[in-house]
């Protein structure tokens, strides 16, 4: 090889690995951080006073935004919720057109679990750590133990969340926050509540 040619090559060649780990790398990213239905996030998050990046790490976290998913435990849709919640959340979000036969459409689940997770923050005057823990272990638990010494030294707030569960639960839709917050800057080029 010609000593101009074997120096083109010693020159490009990092260049090239690196654009292709870049690559990989976002292609990883988008994988694990997926975005479909952002114009209902948006909507559903702007009407109910959350933040999109959230919305899209608890969908992610509960059916890695799968329409159709259906739970153990009869939680169905991208939020996951169950019909007892998606009934009295229809009601209350004051949706007509709502039978629990269409949780599966998205601007129903997406708007009814917004509006349940707004309310668990204000339930909760704030505190996500609180409002996870309400969504994915149940309001009553977390009164149980709130009211716990072994769980709440205040009353307040939870120092240790007894159900591993719930616990990871609160870890990982915190840290899919985070990861969307950052995919929205970099990756996807969405600006609207970030």
């Amino acid at each position: 090889m010609p000593p101009k040619i074997r120096k083109i090559v010693k020159i490009t060649a990092p260049l090239l690995v690196c654009a292709l780990a870049s690559l990989a790398a976002l292609l990883a990213a988008r994988r694990m951080y997926p975005l479909r239905h952002e114009a209902v996030i948006a909507e559903m998050a702007g009407k109910y006073g959350l933040e999109e990046a959230f919305v899209c790490a608890v969908i992610n976290t509960e059916s890695r935004f799968r329409e159709r998913a259906v739970s153990s435990k009869g939680a169905s849709g991208l939020m996951q919720l169950r019909q007892p919640t998606a009934d009295w959340g229809a009601s209350e979000a004051g949706l007509p057109d709502y039978s629990y036969e269409r949780i599966f459409e998205p601007r129903f689940n997406i708007e009814i679990g917004c509006w349940y997770i707004s309310r668990l923050l204000k339930q909760y005057e704030g505190d996500v750590d609180l409002a996870l823990a309400a969504y994915n272990g149940g309001s009553g638990n977390v009164a149980k133990w709130l009211a716990d010494k072994k769980y709440s030294a205040d009353g307040r707030r939870l120092d240790a969340i007894p159900f591993k569960e719930t616990e990871n639960y609160v870890k990982k839709v915190k840290k899919a926050a985070k990861a969307y917050r950052l995919m929205f800057k970099y990756v996807y080029n969405y600006s609207r509540s970030t």
